[in-house]
């Protein structure tokens, strides 16, 4: 049973060559546009930006999330940062 409890919390980033990015552990797909992703993940919140970005292949049941483009930057919102995506995604969503 504390197999299960680690295993929920896992979470995989592999990248290759900045084109192709396959991250596991995803539990949501918050928003997205060519620029920049919001994933929800089991980790916290993942903004991934860069250019061209699009989604090759989604599961959210498997919690598998595999985006293509020119990636530039992967960054984890802890704190401070979380309250300030869900401010701009509050404006978003107006």
């Amino acid at each position: 049973m504390n197999d299960q409890v680690k295993d929920q919390k896992r979470q995989e980033v592999k990248m290759l060559n900045r084109k192709l990015l396959e991250i596991t552990g995803v539990r949501n797909v918050e928003s997205f546009d060519s620029e920049e992703f919001l994933l929800e993940t089991v980790l916290g919140f993942l903004t991934i930006k860069g250019q061209n970005l699009h989604i090759k292949h989604l599961s959210l049941e498997q919690g598998l999330v595999a985006i293509e483009g020119l990636v530039h930057s992967l960054t984890y919102l802890d704190g401070n940062a979380h309250a300030k995506s869900k401010g701009l995604l509050g404006k978003l969503f107006k």
